[in-house]
């Protein structure tokens, strides 16, 4: 800003510009998922916003590999916005879309596949293992509100990550590394 002035945008013209961005194929919105569930806690229903290919992120903003290890929420970040590309590609070949959940009281859960037939799962994007312990307990939470009787049980509860082995923990858990989408 220029001479101390206090410059802002409106609301129109940031929706004006995001709308370009769709249409240009930089940003897509990530849909709230909106199950079956047993609790009367109330669902936060905006989409997510995520870049398309999340490399056009780090090019806008010039961000090199070395600075971005130094910055790991932005690495995160990135990293959740190329796993949800990744899952979308493949949801959506078998007929399926993804979707994002988050309610009130600050459940969420990173990716929900849904397919058409009705079967669905649940991912968790997690960079380290560090968070995997706090990842599942948040997925088993997360299953444990849908009414089965209206809905099936989830087909999968995992974790999506960058570490490069991938097992089932004693929970039931799935970890996946992202290289096994490929």
């Amino acid at each position: 800003m220029e001479g101390g002035e206090n410059e802002s945008i409106s609301r129109p013209t940031i929706q004006s510009y995001l709308n370009v961005l769709q249409r240009l194929f930089v940003v897509e919105d990530l849909e709230a998922w909106n199950p079956s569930i047993r609790s009367a806690t109330p669902l936060r229903v905006s989409p997510k916003r995520q870049f398309v290919d999340p490399s056009i992120g780090t090019a806008a903003l010039g961000i090199t590999h070395e600075r971005l290890l130094l910055d790991f929420k932005t690495f995160g970040y990135l990293f959740e916005s190329l796993c949800i590309r990744d899952l979308r590609i493949y949801a959506e070949a078998l007929g399926g879309k993804v979707y994002h959940y988050r309610d009130k009281s600050g459940l969420e859960c990173d990716a929900v596949v849904v397919l058409r037939d009705g079967r669905w799962g649940a991912a968790e994007i997690k960079l380290g293992s560090n968070e995997f312990d706090k990842a599942a307990k948040n997925l088993r939470r997360f299953s444990e509100i849908i009414d089965t009787k209206k809905m099936n049980k989830p087909s999968f509860l995992m974790i999506l990550t960058g570490t490069k082995l991938g097992y089932k923990r004693d929970d039931g858990v799935l970890v996946v590394s992202i290289g096994c989408l490929t």
